[in-house]
């Protein structure tokens, strides 16, 4: 099934030149389906980008899915035309009355950063605690899922030597979790990040469950609450080249980054990039959808709580 989107996102024209069924609103409307409303907070820094990812991701099932996008107010992106952010994006403000089946939090470009220093801190803990009693599930990516569990749970994060940078292998530790449905004993995931959570922090706090990890990028997977949170530490939503432009940037900024390990064929950006993490990546969305946003929420979204 395709996506809700809304009229005129790039997104649209984009997907649609990969073959991807997307529908703007104007043709969903005549569809006699409630479909699952997901709403994306999107901190990354390229946000057409991050979209274009995403919808990419989400289109995958058999679900109709109603996608929002929620912006903060005491941030205002530099990488984005204004005019996308009005088209497109909604102050947190406008929808605090609103219930969604399902929620996404992207990473942002702070995490080097103590916590509270952040600028938009109060405004994005608030809505971590709104999405508890207005979503379902609640899907936190990189940055997002250090600083929820974090702000949930005390968790801190710590400085890595090196950026964690390139495609890594994991297992999951409960491989019978539906989550886990349909993934190989090993699957590859993207990192690229300055800072980690540990496994022994998890551990130790017993409502968390600590699904998946690397022995090379550790922590990828955690839940809580029965599946209303997913705390993901990678990023399985990047396309093939997202890897190739932050390297590229960096090296052109003189900025000190190695190559993205498990990346290059042959380790050679000249010969291209070998994607390993599709599949992951589509399951991955795709479970989340299935098992823990369509098949718990209530049909009557206002008795999401």
């Amino acid at each position: 099934m395709p996506l809700k989107l809304p009229d005129r996102l790039p997104a649209i024209e984009l997907l649609k030149q990969e073959n991807i069924f997307v529908m703007d609103t104007t043709r969903a409307t005549g569809q006699d389906i409630r479909p699952l409303r997901i709403v994306v907070l999107n901190l990354m820094p390229l946000k057409i980008t991050t979209e274009t990812d995403l919808v990419r991701l989400l289109s995958n099932t058999p679900l109709q899915v109603e996608i929002s996008f929620m912006k903060i107010k005491s941030h205002t992106p530099k990488n984005t035309p204004i005019e996308h952010m009005k088209a497109f994006y909604t102050d947190f403000e406008l929808m605090r009355d609103e219930k969604y089946d399902g929620m996404i939090i992207t990473g942002a470009p702070v995490e080097q950063m103590p916590f509270e220093e952040v600028g938009y801190w109060d405004e994005i803990t608030e809505i971590f605690d709104w999405a508890r009693t207005h979503v379902t599930s609640t899907l936190y990516i990189c940055w997002a899922a250090q600083a929820g569990l974090y702000h949930f749970y005390g968790v801190p994060k710590y400085p890595l030597p090196q950026k964690m940078f390139g495609i890594f292998p994991h297992r999951a530790l409960q491989p019978l979790h539906p989550i886990f449905r349909g993934f190989d004993d090993v699957f590859y995931v993207p990192h690229s990040r300055h800072t980690e959570v540990r496994r022994e922090d998890i551990l130790q706090v017993p409502a968390l469950t600590l699904l998946s990890e690397s022995e090379e990028s550790g922590v990828y997977l955690v839940t809580a609450r029965g599946g209303r949170e997913f705390f993901v530490t990678g990023h399985s939503e990047y396309s093939p080249l997202t890897l190739d432009g932050e390297y590229r940037r960096d090296l052109g900024k003189g900025l000190p980054i190695e190559m993205p390990r498990n990346y290059y064929v042959d380790n050679d950006p000249a010969k291209g990039v070998r994607v390993t993490w599709r599949a992951h990546a589509n399951l991955l969305f795709s479970n989340w959808l299935n098992y823990f946003v369509y098949q718990e929420t209530p049909y009557n979204i206002e008795e999401i709580g």
